[in-house]
């Protein structure tokens, strides 16, 4: 049997396995659960099951290609992840709990959601759900072009592009509209023993097989490729100090707000488990760092790789060296990291939908009804994205550009406005509008980093101040909700009392 068709008959069988573990996570369950069962796991998902969904979230087919590829191209710069990441984390210690307790109170199910409770119009939530829309598609796409890489590349081309693209969006659709997040955090743990398992694996490999150990391995580059461990890395890429700094900021506090996070969060089952998940997180970062260290290493081992192959830098010291079962294995590991991320952002976007813009029909008002549309948008959203993968890949690329720091724009909204009660939706509208406007301008016209600093925190200030200035001119009125507050965001006592009330969103929302 030739090696393609060893390492394919390996990923076939884990990707079967991959949609009936999906399956099985619902078993039992039927479909009485409505929208809370299937968006957020029926809140109900302990701590394990949290750690390994949003470890999976976070560690993407980027992790195996995109960080592996910096790693081959910048070096040092590469690093923003990791730290943006256990910055993120420890904010989330404090604001996980907080998103989660206002949640559990009034039946919510995602960010817009709850901006459209917090301000008392549900057109708000919807406009949310559009913009927010925008920023996440991009991200599906990317994941849809990850996997279709990755398969392509291990079926030592005996599966095209083309065929692991639709592969790619069939397998995340065929559980995830089916066992919602609970499906994706089963299929977590399967994906994070085999990246646990495969990266411990190359980060003694690769060092012993292409060099002898970390030692010579280490020793050459700091002799001949020292540009690649300071800022701002090899060549002049532009992301210097000032970059890192306020990139790792921004991103730090816009993750705890993406839309993927929030599930995660509302998914708990206690905020305690939130808390211990928060301490756990930072110890996965640690995996980051071994494609990083394989993208240097194949700077000597396969060296020249420019666009966009040099993401295929980790890949190409896989296939140059290993069995093709192993070669099998290690593909599996890196589609998973794909599937999983893709299907719970394939998950909130449908959420989005029908939780905020059709529910406004008031036939689609019941819990049932919400459910069965969001599921239809899941595998709308996924077909546009694979669709536009086909047509016009470079157009939502284009728009992944300004994916995060656009979603950072809806931090005073959303955080400010839960713990301060005078942000007005004026306000709150106004900052929103013009720090998208800003992003857009500044990112489109080539001007990111601007004299070294990350655009979109530029533009967050603007908002933030805009916001503030349009609250002071023009006060929350009356209409404001008099429970927007968040008083007990972190207090244990009234976590206590929310999880021994029952608020659960399938009886509440």
């Amino acid at each position: 049997m030739s090696a393609g068709a060893v390492a394919t008959s390996i990923f076939g069988v884990f990707m079967v396995a991959t949609v009936a573990l999906g399956l099985l996570a619902v078993r039992g369950r039927g479909g009485q659960g409505g929208l809370a069962e299937w968006s957020v796991g029926g809140r109900s998902l302990g701590a394990v099951f949290i750690w390994v969904l949003m470890a999976g979230e976070s560690y993407t087919s980027f992790s195996y290609l995109g960080a592996a590829g910096w790693g081959y191209n910048f070096g040092a710069p590469v690093l923003y992840v990791v730290a943006y990441m256990s910055c993120g984390y420890a904010v989330g210690y404090l604001v996980g709990p907080m998103l989660w307790a206002y949640a559990r109170e009034h039946g919510l199910v995602g960010i817009t959601d709850m901006i459209a409770h917090r301000y008392g119009r549900p057109w708000l939530g919807a406009v949310v759900a559009v913009l927010a829309t925008v920023f996440l598609l991009p991200y599906i796409q990317l994941q849809i072009t990850g996997m279709g890489v990755v398969v392509s590349t291990i079926s030592y081309g005996s599966i095209s592009l083309n065929w692991a693209y639709f592969l790619a969006f069939l397998v995340t659709t065929g559980f995830v509209v089916v066992s919602g997040l609970r499906g994706s955090a089963w299929v977590s743990v399967l994906k994070d023993v085999l990246v646990i398992a495969t990266l411990a694996f190359l980060a003694i490999y690769v060092p012993l097989h292409y060099f002898d150990g970390y030692g010579d391995f280490l020793d050459r580059i700091v002799a001949e490729k020292r540009d690649w461990l300071t800022l701002p890395g090899a060549g002049d890429s532009g992301y210097g100090t000032a970059w890192f700094a306020t990139t790792s900021l921004l991103n730090a506090l816009t993750v705890v707000i993406f839309p993927t996070t929030v599930a995660g969060y509302l998914g708990a089952r206690n905020a305690d488990a939130l808390r211990r998940n928060a301490i756990w997180l930072p110890a996965y970062n640690v995996l980051l760092f071994v494609p990083m260290l394989l993208g240097m290493a194949a700077l000597f081992v396969v060296p020249g790789l420019t666009g966009a192959d040099s993401n295929l830098a980790l890949f190409k010291l896989v296939t140059d060296s290993l069995p093709a079962w192993a070669v099998g294995v290690i593909g599996v590991a890196a589609a998973l990291s794909s599937i999983v991320p893709m299907a719970v952002f394939m998950l909130v976007i449908g959420t989005m939908w029908g939780r905020s813009v059709l529910s406004l029909v008031p036939r689609l008002q019941s819990q049932q009804r919400q459910k069965a549309a969001s599921q239809t948008v899941v595998v709308i959203a996924g077909t546009l994205a694979l669709i536009m993968t086909y047509a016009a890949p470079n157009t939502l690329v284009r728009l992944s550009l300004i994916s995060y720091e656009g979603m950072a724009q809806l931090l005073p909204m959303l955080l400010l406005g839960l713990v301060w009660r005078r942000l007005s939706m004026a306000g709150a509208v106004s900052g929103l509008v013009v720090g998208v406007g800003a992003v857009c301008a500044l990112v489109f016209t080539g001007n990111d980093p601007v004299f070294g600093v990350n655009a979109g925190i530029l533009a967050l200030v603007v908002n933030l101040a805009v916001a503030l200035a349009v609250t002071w001119a023009r006060p929350a009125d009356a209409d404001a909700r008099p429970d927007a507050e968040v008083l007990a965001s972190s207090d244990p006592d009234t976590d206590k009392r929310l999880e021994a009330s029952g608020t659960s969103a399938a009886g509440s929302a």
